[in-house]
């Protein structure tokens, strides 16, 4: 828990292209690196975390320059001066003094682009856990759907049980019925914030392979 002397950064989070929008609230440490911040976006939004991502502002006082916050692998090797290592980077030194905007992008392929805006700074409350998610509309989509267009392709084939792939759908979501998802609801409530310590050796492990 933190104390109350310290502050919060809250963001808005918005999946790009989505109609109606779908969009998180949350409350996270002024301390976080942009993993951390990663870990919790990716738990508010329900993402399951088995894909690439990374951060982009727009550096206004540096002509547009483009700043990106990801970790570096291998194939980075000739753009390592362009590139800043999420694992170290804090949120407090770019998302206050950079930018109070900047994008998102979870999994390349199917390219999910959010954007993320720092609304406010704030005092934590004495006796909360942090991070939070405050607010939001509207399910996230599963990974692997092949972007918004895949998922509105999706949704509209649980929609239609006759459809030829409905069958197939259904199977890959590990659905009983297909009124088990539903597009329109989330509930900040059922948030469950994962440790990003947990989540970082994961990830390195599963790095190793390549």
């Amino acid at each position: 828990m933190l104390q109350n002397l310290e502050n919060l950064f809250q963001f808005k989070i918005s999946l790009n292209y989505s109609k109606p929008l779908i969009w998180r609230r949350i409350q996270v440490p002024e301390f976080y690196t942009f993993w951390e911040l990663s870990c919790a976006i990716q738990d508010a939004m329900d993402w399951g975390g088995g894909h690439l991502h990374g951060f982009m502002f727009s550096d206004k006082k540096n002509n547009w320059q483009m700043i990106n916050i990801t970790i570096p692998s291998s194939d980075d090797d000739e753009f390592k001066d362009r590139i800043i290592d999420e694992r170290t980077a804090k949120i407090a030194d770019y998302s206050s003094k950079i930018s109070k905007q900047c994008k998102y992008e979870y999994d390349f392929g199917d390219g999910w682009v959010h954007t993320i805006l720092l609304e406010k700074v704030l005092s934590a409350v004495l006796g909360q856990k942090y991070p939070k998610c405050l607010a939001g509309k509207r399910a996230c989509p599963p990974d692997d759907c092949g972007g918004i267009g895949g998922y509105e392709r999706l949704v509209d084939i649980l929609k239609h049980p006759k459809h030829p792939e409905h069958k197939e759908m259904m199977e890959w979501l590990g659905l009983d019925f297909p009124d088990d998802f539903d597009p329109t609801q989330f509930n900040p409530s059922e948030v469950i914030f994962s440790d990003p310590k947990d989540r970082l050796e994961e990830f390195e492990n599963y790095m190793k392979q390549f």
